[in-house]
């Protein structure tokens, strides 16, 4: 199949990717490596040209399924993975060096199986080491051949700049939803400065966008348990919204995660999702949602149900926060 097509840098890719790391982390206990694999190549044959992983992804085991399922495909896709983020001593650990970068690149390249990595994004801003030691680390690694284009996750506007002026950037990774629109604070209007695509994770805001989130009982090792407005009592406030926005997509014949999608991909032609699903039914509606054209009055009501700070509750814990460069919206609460 042959999906819309959307420009990240030099490459062109499906309009909406597939984020890959709930096959192997953050969301509870994985998928088994045979239905993780499973999903990975019907995204391909769906036409789905865009996967996003990264080091720290259930300590390398995301990038090996990556490896097992689909590098044998590579001509179909282009590949994204990140560093600076990387499990360290058994750990999740933070550095930003051009020593570290460089392990977590080769650690990336061996568990892939590959000698070039298309899109690879600092993962997130280690506030000890400058914004551009850490470009001028991947900037050697595009002149080696290790990587095709730099990239940029959770980084504000001024980082952005500033690691633009280093080395051309190729797109920032943010979470972007109707629910949590934070790159518009500053990230997006730079990015479209300087010509970078904004690739939106967690466009379905971790499922509550797409009918999966209904009460607080997750799983041991489900981040949602730590993130304030996806518990109790910040919860059971956000689900009213839910509500009428999930009635909003029902009544225009909508699965709620297309109108989500939808509603990314009308905010500009430089805008990619890349939702993640375990389930294959999700991933064809998701992708299925490429092709559909909202009306404008169903955005428009969408934008009137979420205005910034619609949500109750931070977007993320106290320590994961401390990771985060992206702009507060003004009044934004901070956990």
């Amino acid at each position: 199949m042959t999906l819309p097509t959307r420009a990240v840098g030099p490459f062109t890719v499906s309009a909406i990717g597939l984020g890959c790391m709930n096959l192997s982390h953050a969301y509870g206990a994985p998928p088994s490596d045979a239905d993780g694999a499973a999903l990975l190549r019907r995204a391909l044959d769906l036409g789905c040209t865009f996967l996003d992983t990264a080091a720290l992804y259930g300590g390398g085991a995301n990038e090996r399924l990556l490896a097992r399922a689909v590098m044998h495909r590579r001509a179909e896709f282009t590949l994204a993975s990140k560093c600076v983020l990387d499990t360290i001593d058994g750990r999740r650990g933070l550095d930003g060096s051009p020593a570290a970068i460089a392990r977590t690149l080769d650690g990336s390249l061996s568990r892939l199986g590959v000698d070039r990595i298309d899109l690879y994004y600092l993962h997130r801003l280690d506030r000890r080491v400058l914004i551009e030691e850490s470009v001028g680390a991947l900037a050697r690694a595009v002149e080696a051949g290790k990587i095709g284009a730099i990239g940029l996750s959770e980084m504000g506007a001024d980082t952005v700049r500033r690691a633009q002026a280093v080395h051309p950037i190729a797109a920032v990774q943010s979470e972007y939803s109707p629910t949590s629109r934070n790159v518009e604070a500053g990230v997006l209007a730079a990015c479209r400065e300087h010509g970078i695509a904004l690739v939106a994770f967690s466009p379905v805001a971790r499922g509550l966008l797409a009918g999966a989130v209904r009460d607080d009982g997750y799983e041991a090792g489900d981040i949602r348990a730590a993130m304030p407005r996806f518990v109790q009592p910040n919860l059971a406030r956000n689900l009213a919204l839910i509500d009428r926005f999930d009635a909003l997509a029902h009544g225009a014949g909508l699965a709620p995660a297309q109108l989500a999608l939808g509603w990314l991909l009308a905010q500009g032609p430089d805008v990619v999702p890349i939702p993640g699903t375990r389930s294959l039914a999700h991933l064809e509606q998701n992708l299925a949602a490429a092709t559909l054209t909202i009306p404008a009055d169903l955005l428009a009501a969408v934008d009137a149900l979420f205005p910034a700070n619609a949500l109750a509750g931070a977007r993320y814990s106290a320590a994961m926060q401390a990771q985060i460069d992206t702009e507060l919206l003004p009044g934004e609460a901070i956990a």
